[in-house]
């Protein structure tokens, strides 16, 4: 599934899926913008990265921010001349009970992770129509799709990118331009590291596979649906939860 030629950008790069997706998508021969808050996490990937003989170049930048996501893509693309690829990977969480969550919670993970969505995918959409050729791959939730208590906030965004998937996926299908998204199940991050063993045992109880999932399960998926082997792939959800959610 080589990605040579290709340029892709991976938000939420810093850490967990999107730094993994990132390192992928280079070892595939793609060169890669990574974006995140963190600059200092940003440079050692893009060091990992060049000093396996890939190219990668770090852009600072809040998705949450649109001033700082229309200045960080329109750097990526000075720098790299076009992006093929985009990864809306990034994402926060802000957890409670909705009888007590505050409004101001609600609105930064719906601006996180559903908001930035768009508005990275409207500031890529020029260049990948120019080509007439690109991938946008959303980066969703299994909790996206069946809710999670406690997760109001967290479960609204991820099912929002679902819908924004199939709309996407329907406005620019004609230019060649596919748009999908990765529902991951539980997986193993700094997201679900802080979570109890007790919690986590759960958790397996409830997946078929019997384990949780790596940010590699989740980075292989999207590498497929960035490849020309995903080309007639289009609106799609890939769940990537080990069989914790069917249908």
């Amino acid at each position: 599934m080589s990605l040579a030629q290709r340029v892709a950008l991976v938000t939420g790069a810093s850490q967990g899926i999107g730094r993994t997706c990132a390192l992928r998508f280079a070892k595939e021969g793609a060169a890669v913008a990574v974006a995140a808050r963190n600059q200092e996490k940003l440079n050692e990937l893009v060091q990992e990265i060049t000093g396996a003989g890939g190219k990668a170049a770090a852009f600072a930048l809040d998705v949450a921010d649109e001033e700082q996501v229309k200045s960080g893509i329109k750097a990526a693309i000075a720098q790299f001349g076009k992006i093929d690829i985009l990864v809306n990977n990034a994402g926060i969480t802000r957890d409670q009970l909705v009888m007590r969550m505050k409004r101001a919670d609600w609105d930064a993970v719906l601006q996180t992770n559903l908001t930035s969505a768009y508005l990275c995918i409207q500031n890529v959409i020029p260049s990948m129509l120019k080509q007439r050729w690109g991938r946008i791959i959303n980066i969703t939730s299994v909790f996206g799709q069946m809710g999670q208590a406690g997760q109001a906030n967290y479960a609204a965004s991820k099912a929002g990118l679902i819908g924004l998937t199939m709309a996407i996926a329907r406005e620019v299908g004609s230019r060649n331009i596919t748009c999908n998204a990765v529902a991951p199940g539980f997986i193993e991050t700094a997201m679900t590291a802080v979570l109890s063993d007790e919690l986590k045992q759960s958790a397996i109880k409830q997946i078929p596979l019997g384990r949780v999932g790596t940010p590699d399960d989740v980075a292989s998926a999207a590498v497929f649906l960035a490849s020309e082997e995903a080309s007639y792939i289009t609106g799609h959800v890939l769940n990537v939860n080990g069989g914790m959610l069917m249908g």
